[in-house]
């Protein structure tokens, strides 16, 4: 009667995210452990699972997994809140570098049978997610090429995270047709969505409101069309993938949008922490509040009037205590201090007269007299001298002593004198403010074996997104369709549909930004982009132009670090030189790459401002040569380019200079 028997709820927790987005912490132990309003957020995900009813729950990790298996045992011999009716095992693989190759692992290891829930161990939500999986097993019954649906939520605040998207349904059936993430930062005056979603489908529903809380229902298809397709390094390429190829992989993807009462958000970066540490304090994400003993059940906060959640055994005497505050057992806290909108861990101690605004304060920190902390992160153990000032995004790691009287802004500090970001590198000294605090240089991002001194441009500065003010609205956003109709006026013009050459533009974006953040072999890049190329049907002077003009579209040269272009380029270009080399080699190519930087100097202002000095850069580099510069520059416009002239001018009239000079060394030597 084996047919009968009840199918298990399984869940997979994938729990190695955002690595890059929480350094330094991220270099100390494991993000899934990092607290979040005093609780692991390993614990808030496995909580949610366990609302959800599921039975039986596999953490994946490659990093740090004997702390997560450490931390899963205390949890079970403490009567974790979690622990009840569900089982959980962490698992793993050393060689795992990506989402990808967790979904591949998984599906050798051949551990789930069935539909399964997947999630991030950074994913914090109260949802119950049992309708969900059965609407899409409903689902999977009539479609049996139901792939995996997706769960979104409507969001109302204008703070972006990098978990906001568009995408486009059919209203019928909930399955998605387009999907595109919205970067951080950035205000779109409009959108492009291709115009085959709208003539292919006849009832289309467009969202622009949605939050990606990277919740997902997955049948067991889904972990085979990752082994099937090594491309599909992050879930956004398995979703981009199948939307591309429906017809030939015969798979689909559905959505489900959680209730306006049910709250999820994932914590990837610091703005989303600290956004998700107000929503927890404020009790949006109720039952998960301070005061309900969440990890153990036991009540460690009582609660007070303006969201201020002290421990009985917090010493707070004679201190303002303005608002939206959490106070762990053991922290003492001194006369004249000032704290709003901010978590104090367990143990830690604050002097006189402080003033603390939008901190997180670890366990076991100590701040000195005199000292104001604004939108900063401070690691456990760490020590913070008289008359500091800390603000702007800083993060300190654990065990930093700070000396007396520093000021720092937007910085990254370390309590270690030399970081290694893998077995095989180079360890890189950085600059020490004092015996345990090291700044956190741009060299931990750019190469540490390749420190030419003689670079026309510096390396690139550290590009993590840092706290700051949530109250702080993004502009007013217009949004269009592909297709409109004229005004009264009939002045509006028809956005541009984005072809198949926009759409490989999109992906070579995407497979560089990739490849920069991870560094990937260019080999394997060079790989992706010509898979695109025949994909899309693209001509090699159609590749030349796009990759250059993707290089310059990456977010970290379109946004860059105190907007230093120069810096961005030069980290780039270290990184992905060989993969712009592969490409533009013949003067045919270097003119392909100019007419696309000529496009980039039309868009970002910031190469525009920097023009002569990038376009020597790459001369400098040997990307282009003095006779395509000055053929490029003899081609353009005298009347339309005449900025662009006027800034290569000097530029230009070196390089004949210099080629006279030549030609003349070239004569006294014949004669």
């Amino acid at each position: 009667m084996a047919q009968f028997e009840k199918e298990i709820v399984q869940a997979v927790l994938i729990a190695d995210n955002n690595v890059w987005n929480f350094k330094p912490l991220s270099d100390e132990g494991s993000t899934a452990l990092l607290p979040l309003v005093n609780v692991r957020m390993l614990d808030y995900a496995l909580m949610a699972l366990n609302r959800s009813g599921v039975e039986e729950v596999f953490v994946y990790t490659s990093l740090y997994r004997s702390s997560i298996r450490e931390h899963i045992r205390a949890g079970i011999a403490t009567d974790a809140a979690w622990s009840f009716k569900m089982t959980v095992h962490v698992i793993g693989d050393e060689g795992c570098r990506c989402f990808g190759d967790a979904m591949r692992d998984l599906d050798n290891k051949a551990l789930i049978r069935g539909n399964f829930i997947l999630l991030g161990a950074d994913t914090v939500t109260n949802a119950d997610l049992r309708p969900v999986l059965e609407q899409h097993k409903r689902q999977a019954k009539f479609d049996k090429g139901t792939a995996a649906t997706l769960v979104f939520k409507e969001c109302a605040n204008n703070v972006r995270t990098g978990n906001e998207l568009l995408i486009a349904v059919d209203r019928r059936n909930d399955r998605l047709h387009y999907h595109q993430r919205l970067r951080m930062h950035h205000k779109e005056s409009r959108y492009q969505i291709p115009l085959d979603v709208f003539l292919g489908n006849s009832c289309v529903a467009l969202h622009h409101n949605l939050l990606d809380p990277q919740i997902a229902i997955g049948s067991p298809s889904m972990l085979s069309l990752f082994n099937d397709n090594f491309d599909f390094q992050t879930r956004d390429d398995f979703v981009r993938g199948l939307l591309i190829n429906e017809e030939l992989l015969d798979s689909r993807i559905y959505v489900a949008m959680l209730p306006a009462a049910q709250y999820a958000h994932k914590v990837n970066n610091w703005p989303a922490y600290q956004l998700v540490s107000r929503d927890i304090i404020n009790r949006w994400a109720y039952p998960f509040v301070p005061d309900i003993g969440l990890y153990k059940l036991q009540q460690q906060y009582v609660f007070h009037k303006d969201n201020i959640y002290k421990s009985p055994e917090a010493h707070v005497s004679k201190v303002a205590l303005l608002q939206n505050v959490v106070i762990q057992a053991g922290s003492h806290v001194d006369s004249g201090t000032v704290i709003s909108d901010s978590v104090i861990g367990a143990n830690c101690r604050i002097g006189k007269n402080c003033r603390l605004t939008n901190a997180y304060l670890m366990a076991g920190v100590t701040v000195m007299d005199n000292c104001k902390l604004e939108h900063c992160v401070v690691g456990d153990g760490a020590i913070i001298n008289v008359n500091c000032d800390v603000s702007a995004g800083c993060v300190l790691g654990a065990k930093s002593v700070l000396p007396a009287k520093t000021t720092l802004a937007k910085t990254l500090i370390t309590s270690t004198p030399s970081r290694r970001r893998s077995e095989d590198e180079v360890a890189v000294e950085l600059k020490s403010i004092g015996p345990n605090a090291y700044i956190v240089s741009d060299l931990t991002t750019g190469d540490p074996e390749d420190s030419d001194g003689e670079d026309l441009l510096p390396q690139q500065a550290l590009c993590i997104p840092k706290m700051g003010d949530l109250l702080a609205p993004l502009d007013e956003i217009s949004y269009c369709s592909d297709f409109s109709e004229d005004d009264e006026d009939g002045s509006r013009a028809v956005t541009p549909l984005p072809d198949d050459t926009n759409i490989f533009l999109g992906e070579v974006i995407d497979s560089l930004t990739r490849g920069f953040r991870e560094k990937s072999n260019p080999d394997f890049l060079v790989l992706e982009i010509n898979s695109s190329r025949y994909a899309y049907n693209m001509s090699l002077k159609e590749v030349n132009f796009n990759v250059v003009k993707a290089v310059f579209g990456m977010q970290s040269i379109v946004e860059p670090a105190n907007n230093n272009v120069l810096v961005a380029i030069n980290a780039a270009f270290k990184q992905l030189g060989p993969v712009v080399s592969n490409y533009i080699k013949s003067e045919d190519a270097m003119m392909d790459c100019l007419k696309a930087l000529e496009d980039v100097y039309e868009e970002n202002h910031l190469v525009r401002e920097k023009i002569s000095q990038i376009v020597h850069y790459l001369y400098d580099k040997d990307f282009v040569s003095e006779s395509a510069i000055q053929a490029w520059y003899e081609q353009l416009d005298e009347e339309e380019h005449a900025h662009l002239r006027q800034s290569l001018a000097k530029l230009v009239a070196w390089l004949d200079q210099s080629s006279e000079e030549d030609d003349d060394d070239d004569e006294e030597d014949d004669d």
